[in-house]
């Protein structure tokens, strides 16, 4: 598809969209042989990043159902990778944490990430970087502002 009588912000989207699968794509080949599903992987970053989360935090970073959320959590403490505490102060909710377990993996995934990025943003300065930051901030902010519904 020529891409002159395509408007430029289409065009930037599309290559977004692209990016954004091609770099799922390389994790994914980078991980293939381990035991470890793309969805494992992302929520145990996520719970790396923020111990003692909930299954509802967990479940809008990752923009799952909370049922989701649940079973990726459950299949992950059954294989000693998670663990959940009652919260001191909600009856109804628990805490999510790593297990000592889930730290050898929580490395491999960091060592694969790292190669990843760096050969993603090979040859991009640290202003560049700051620059997109800034603008994917933007633009997600602008997607969190809209209200998408039947009409739009």
């Amino acid at each position: 598809m020529p891409t002159t009588n395509v408007p430029r912000k289409r065009q930037l989207s599309l290559r977004l969209t692209v990016v954004a699968r091609r770099m799922r794509m390389q994790f994914d080949e980078s991980i293939q042989g381990s035991s470890i599903t793309r969805a494992h992987w992302t929520l145990i970053a996520v719970v790396a990043r923020n111990p003692g989360t909930t299954q509802k935090f967990i479940s809008q970073v990752l923009q799952i159902s909370e049922a989701s959320a649940g079973r990726l959590i459950d299949k992950l403490s059954q294989e000693g990778l998670l663990r959940r505490e009652a919260s001191p102060t909600d009856r109804r909710a628990r805490h999510v944490y790593l297990t000592e377990r889930a730290e050898p993996l929580l490395k491999e995934i960091t060592s694969v990430a790292a190669v990843n990025e760096e050969r993603s943003f090979a040859g991009i300065n640290d202003g560049d970087l700051d620059t997109l930051e800034r603008i994917l901030k933007a633009i997600e902010a602008n997607l969190e502002a809209v209200k998408c519904g039947p009409e739009d």
